[in-house]
């Protein structure tokens, strides 16, 4: 049976394992931003398409990168998932 206690363990879990994938995905892509508006600030560049691309390549670097443990751990929280509704259930 599904007690409160319970379902507050499971939407932490869930939010955990998603803010995780989430910021391993963001933050580094964020950092790029960051420091291209530096470089853009001190060179008076004002081009929008000059952060774009910096970005677009790290994000694309990090899901080549990580993408294998970002698979294994969105598996890894499926299969827990499942067991705990196997144990609610039975």
């Amino acid at each position: 049976m599904l007690t409160p206690e319970l379902a507050v363990d499971l939407v932490t879990d869930s939010l955990q394992v998603v803010m995780l994938l989430v910021a391993v995905l963001v933050v580094p892509g964020m950092v790029v931003g960051l420091l291209v508006s530096l470089f853009q600030a001190a060179t008076q560049i004002n081009e929008q398409t000059l952060s774009f691309l910096p970005r677009l390549m790290v994000t694309l670097l990090v899901i080549c990168v990580s993408g294998h443990w970002l698979a294994e751990t969105l598996m890894d929280f499926c299969v827990d998932i499942f067991r705990r509704a196997a144990q609610l259930v039975g």
